[in-house]
């Protein structure tokens, strides 16, 4: 299932939060957002799982606008991990993750049997099945975001937006997420803040800077020392994994870097 976002724009106080976003997701990648806080990732991911209607452009999913679909319908295609996730209510986590079948039930109707299967096999990919009578009230920060991917997988959607996935998480359930989104087949875009998690796990990075589409390509291609000091700020030296070829980034600590631009001139443009 393809995802394209079409000259998408979100305005709020006379602000562009995000400007004219063009992007594509092919079937089964993975697409990074990286980019400056208030750059505008989170916004562009609200427009995507209709969290927030855009000013201008729409978002596609196989060549269809989303707003012609019913929210129970997109649904079942798309689920989300979003920043304001909360997990306030004292249910147990396998109550939590049962939630993710809302979008295929029929009224008040328990889980079938293969939905209880999925649930189990959801939470035991998350590693949280040794939790499922827990209330999620006492769980930590790391295993509670665990607890809401096992949720998200339940949905069983073809299209999956992150928003900072790996808060909150170890670097083994980072490793673990990570891994198993890249053999998923599922198509994905997320926002990242660690360039190198980026760099290791998405197929094409989109930086954004300022609401705008400043590059997008391959890890490779984006991650350049030149486009990293322009749009973060800082200094870093690219190196590449021994194995994969992936770049990593090694930043310097040493040498305070110039303020980031706070808008990036037409020729930074990447295609």
């Amino acid at each position: 299932m393809v995802l394209s976002l079409r000259d998408l724009s979100v305005e709020a106080a006379g602000r562009a939060l995000v400007d004219r976003l063009n992007l594509d997701v092919e079937a089964g990648r993975i697409v990074g957002l990286v980019g400056p806080n208030g750059s505008g990732k989170s916004t562009a991911l609200r427009c995507v799982y209709r969290a927030l209607r855009p000013t201008s452009g729409a978002v596609l999913l196989d060549g269809t606008d989303l707003t012609s679909l019913k929210l129970r319908d997109s649904a079942r295609s798309i689920a989300a991990l979003t920043q304001e996730s909360q997990t306030e209510l004292d249910f147990t986590v396998e109550e939590v993750v049962a939630l993710g079948r809302a979008p295929h039930a029929r009224g008040n109707h328990p889980l079938t049997a293969r939905e209880r299967a999925l649930r189990r096999e959801s939470m035991e990919r998350l590693d949280v099945a040794h939790l499922a009578e827990r209330s999620v009230l006492t769980l930590s920060g790391g295993e509670r975001q665990r607890v809401l991917v096992a949720r998200a997988l339940v949905q069983e959607p073809r299209v999956l937006v992150l928003d900072e996935p790996t808060n909150h998480l170890d670097v083994r359930h980072q490793v673990e997420l990570l891994s198993f989104l890249r053999g998923s087949g599922l198509t994905v875009l997320t926002a990242l803040h660690d360039l190198n998690l980026a760099a290791a796990a998405c197929d094409r990075i989109a930086v954004l800077s300022s609401g705008s589409l400043v590059a997008t390509g391959s890890p490779t291609e984006v991650l350049t020392p030149e486009l990293v000091r322009k749009v973060f700020g800082v200094d870093v030296t690219v190196v590449h994994h021994p194995r994969t070829g992936a770049p990593h980034l090694i930043y310097d600590l040493t040498a305070a870097a110039p303020a980031a631009l706070p808008d990036a001139p037409p020729e930074g443009r990447h295609s």
